[in-house]
């Protein structure tokens, strides 16, 4: 297992800056997205994705791990409980592209949102109907699609998860343990998510509270990272401290922690 961070960590800090702060940090890898100042340009991803996968990929020091593609402007705009979309599938086909020539191994989108009219069943149905395609896409460059499951999405139980999974061949998650703690999850229940993982987010969290310090939430990392080896994972670790609106996220200094996370990790590898 290796470290990354996520781009959309540092919101004030160009896609450049964050390449050169994570290298200075040593962690090796970076997680780009669509977000803030380090935001990609879109429209060159959807119009030109190889070139521009290797342009972004020779612009920074480190390796890029995963990219985080949003349909839509926002998170309910064609998002995919709305069902099959066939936009959807030719950004998604560009996106694997991109992903491809930039060098990262995945790529991870959202499963949906509960919509008017809605409830989870529904939303899970027309999810799994959506992501077929996707996945397939993604599958034809050779690049894992995953989706993360999240608060305020339909996708918000383990069961759920599991279901999901089960109706869509290929689909992988990226695993953030910190929005089902918050939630009220206990760790050793999430276990049987660690073999579906394809991506990991790393942060601290505890019950009602999506983000904290290291040292003052829940989540036992070390045992975190030991069930992640033992159910073969060998990918990306990305530390996702965020200072966003998002869940009161806004409060911790996101570099120190970006740093005793990594330091965690270390300590355990040995």
């Amino acid at each position: 297992m290796k470290l990354s961070a996520t781009a959309w960590s540092f919101p004030h800090l160009t896609l450049k800056e964050v390449g050169g702060v994570l290298n200075a940090l040593g962690i090796d890898a970076i997680d780009v997205g669509l977000f803030y100042a380090s935001a990609l340009d879109k429209a060159r991803i959807l119009t030109e994705p190889e070139a521009y996968g290797t342009e972004i990929k020779s612009s920074l020091p480190i390796d890029i791990a995963n990219y985080y593609h949003l349909f839509g402007n926002d998170l309910m705009e064609r998002n995919l409980a709305l069902g099959p979309n066939a936009e959807n599938v030719a950004d998604l086909t560009a996106s694997a592209k991109f992903a491809k020539a930039c060098g990262a191994k995945s790529l991870f989108i959202l499963p949906g949102m509960i919509n008017p009219g809605q409830g989870r069943k529904q939303a899970l149905a027309a999810s799994a109907e959506a992501l077929k395609p996707l996945v397939e896409a993604g599958q034809k460059e050779g690049i894992t699609v995953t989706i993360e499951p999240h608060i305020h999405g339909f996708l918000e139980s383990v069961d759920l998860v599991q279901e999901l999974l089960s109706k869509v061949p290929g689909l992988k998650i990226t695993l953030d343990l910190a929005h089902f703690i918050s939630l009220g999850y206990r760790q050793d229940e999430l276990e049987a998510l660690t073999p579906h993982a394809a991506h990991v987010h790393l942060r601290q969290s505890s019950q009602g509270k999506l983000q904290t310090k290291l040292e003052e939430g829940s989540i036992n990392h070390p045992a975190f990272f030991a069930d992640l080896r033992d159910a073969g994972y060998d990918g990306y670790l990305a530390i996702e401290y965020v200072h966003q609106a998002y869940m009161n996220t806004v409060f911790d200094d996101v570099l120190s922690e970006t740093v005793k996370m990594r330091d965690c990790f270390n300590a355990w590898r040995g």
